[in-house]
C-alpha cells in the first residue's frame, strides 16, 4: 500500500454499494506520447506531435513530449506505483513511430523490445495490460503521404496492428483500436488545434471515413490473436446548446453527431448519422460499411464533462464551441463537474450500443505544486472521483453493463496543447528531476479498490 506523506489527511474510501461486479476492473490509463519521452532514442521515428510542438504558439510554454515522464526508462518504477495503488489493469498505447519509424516497412526491434519489457513487467506484477494501438501519434512519414486523408491509411494501420499483435498477442489479450477518434479528427482537421492543424472540410470528412475503415481492418487483424478481447475507445460527452434557442439547439445536435456518433455509430450500428452522410459519401465506396462494422467485444468510454455549442453561420460545420455556463460547478482547470451527465452517458451508451462498457478515462485536472510537507493534498480530485464513481454505480444499478473504471491518469504528463500546465495524475511528477510522488488521491484510490475487493468477497 502507498505510504502516507507527512501531514497527509486520513483518506476515506468511497463506500461502493452493489451492483458493481465481483470481477470489476480497476485501472489507470496513460498514452505513449504523453509519458514515454525518449523521442530520439533507440530508433524511434518522429510523430506528427514532434513537429507540431515545435510550431510557435501551438503548445503552452513551448512544451514538447521529448522527455515527458521518461517512462521509457522508468517503466519499472511506474509499474511499482501501479502495484502499490492496487490496480489490476493498465491501459496504455503503443507508439506507432517507435515500432515502425517510417510508419510502414522495416520494424524497429528496439522499440518492440521496450513493449516486451513493459508487458512482461506488468504481468509479473499481476496487472493486466490493456493495449490501445493509436493514441494520436501518427508517424510523420505517413503524414507526409497525406496521413488519414489518404485511403491507404487503413492498410497502413492494419499492417501496424499485425506487427503489434504478432509480437505481443501471446501475452496481451485486451486490445483497443483507437482512442477518441472524434477528438483528433475534429481538432486536427476542422478546428486546427492539433496536428496537422488544418481547417479543410473535405479532408475532415475523408479522415473520419478512413479512420473508421482503419478500425475495421484492425479488428479483423486482431481476431487472429487467440483469446483476444477487442474494443474501441470513444470520448462520449453530452453536447448541449449554449442558450435555449432553436438555433443553438440545432448547433448542439450537429456537435453531438460529430463528437458522439461519427465513429461509434458506423463501427457498431453500421451507418453514419444522417447529418454527416452527404460529406462522407464523397469518400465512401461500395462495401465500406461492412468493412467498418466488424464485431467487437466491448466499448471504452472516456468522459469528463458536457460540451457546449452555439450557432455560427460562418462555420463550415454549422456550430461554434461555447463556454461552460457561468454558474456551473467546475474543476480547477475550468471543466464542468456534472456526475449526473456521466451516469446518463453510460446509460445512453448501454442502450444504444448494447456492449459491455469499460470507463477507460475519467479524471480531474489541476495546476498543482508540492506543499510544505512535500506532498499534494488534492481533495478536489478525490471529491470529483468519488462523485463520478458513485454516478457510475448508479448507472450500473439502472442496468448499464459497466465492467471497469480507469482513472486518467496514473502520472501527471504532457497534456497536449496545455503542455505541462495541467496535471491529471494520481502521482505528481517533478519534471526537472522525474521524481514521482503519490498524491492523496492515489492513497484514496488504493483504499477504494481495497474496500471494493472486501465487499466483493463478503
Amino acid at each position: 500500500m502507498i505510504s502516507s506523506q507527512p501531514g497527509a489527511p486520513a483518506i476515506e474510501p468511497i463506500s461502493i454499494r452493489r451492483p458493481l461486479r465481483r470481477d470489476f476492473v480497476w485501472g489507470v490509463s496513460t498514452s505513449s506520447y504523453q509519458i514515454e519521452g525518449a523521442a530520439q532514442v533507440d530508433g524511434r521515428g518522429p510523430s506528427i506531435w514532434d513537429g507540431f510542438c515545435r510550431e510557435p504558439g501551438r503548445i503552452a510554454n513551448g512544451d514538447t513530449g521529448d522527455q515527458a515522464c521518461d517512462h521509457y526508462h522508468r517503466y519499472r518504477e511506474d509499474i511499482a506505483l501501479m502495484q502499490s495503488i492496487g490496480v489490476n489493469a493498465y491501459r496504455f498505447s503503443t507508439a506507432w513511430p517507435r515500432v515502425l519509424p517510417k510508419g510502414r516497412g522495416a520494424a524497429n526491434e528496439a522499440g518492440l523490445a521496450f513493449y516486451d519489457r513493459l508487458v512482461d513487467g506488468l504481468l509479473e506484477a499481476h496487472i493486466e495490460p490493456w493495449l490501445c494501438l493509436y493514441h494520436w501519434d501518427l508517424p510523420q512519414a505517413l503524414q507526409d503521404l497525406g496521413g488519414w486523408t489518404n485511403r491507404d491509411s487503413a492498410d497502413w494501420f492494419a499492417d501496424y496492428a499485425r506487427l503489434i499483435a504478432g509480437r505481443l498477442g501471446d501475452r496481451v489479450k485486451r486490445f483497443a483500436t483507437f482512442n477518441e477518434p472524434s477528438v483528433f479528427t475534429i481538432f486536427g482537421y476542422s478546428a486546427g488545434g492539433q496536428p496537422p492543424g488544418t481547417k479543410e472540410l473535405e479532408s475532415f470528412y475523408a479522415t473520419i471515413h478512413h479512420v473508421n475503415l482503419a478500425h475495421g481492418a484492425a479488428v479483423d487483424v486482431l481476431r487472429g490473436v487467440a483469446g483476444a478481447s477487442i474494443g474501441v475507445i470513444h470520448n462520449l460527452q453530452p453536447a448541449r446548446p449554449a442558450h435555449p434557442t432553436p438555433a443553438d439547439g440545432k448547433a448542439a445536435a450537429i456537435l453531438d453527431d460529430i463528437w458522439n456518433r461519427a465513429f461509434p455509430d458506423p463501427q457498431i450500428i453500421g451507418d453514419y448519422p444522417a447529418s454527416l452522410r452527404a460529406g462522407i459519401d464523397l469518400h465512401r465506396r461500395e462495401g465500406d460499411m461492412e468493412r467498418i462494422c466488424r464485431p467487437i467485444d466491448w466499448l471504452g468510454v472516456n468522459h469528463y464533462s458536457p460540451i457546449y455549442a452555439k450557432a455560427e453561420g460562418a462555420s463550415p460545420l454549422g456550430f461554434a464551441w461555447a463556454e461552460v455556463p457561468a454558474d456551473a460547478p467546475r474543476s480547477p482547470i475550468g471543466w464542468q463537474v456534472d456526475p449526473e451527465a456521466f451516469r446518463d452517458t453510460l446509460l445512453d451508451a448501454h442502450d444504444r450500443y448494447g456492449l459491455p462498457i469499460y470507463v477507460t478515462e475519467n479524471g480531474a485536472g489541476a495546476a498543482e505544486k508540492l506543499d510544505a510537507a512535500g506532498g499534494v493534498n488534492d481533495v478536489e480530485r478525490i471529491d470529483y472521483l468519488s462523485r463520478y464513481i458513485e454516478a457510475m454505480r448508479e448507472a450500473a444499478e439502472k442496468g448499464a453493463d459497466v465492467r471497469g473504471y480507469f482513472v486518467w491518469s496514473l502520472l501527471d504528463n504532457f497534456e497536449w496543447g496545455a503542455g505541462y500546465t495541467n496535471r491529471f495524475g494520481l502521482v505528481f511528477v517533478d519534471y526537472a528531476t522525474q521524481k514521482r510522488i503519490p498524491k492523496a488521491s492515489a492513497r484514496w484510490y488504493a483504499a477504494t479498490i481495497k474496500a471494493h475487493a472486501a465487499q466483493a468477497t463478503s
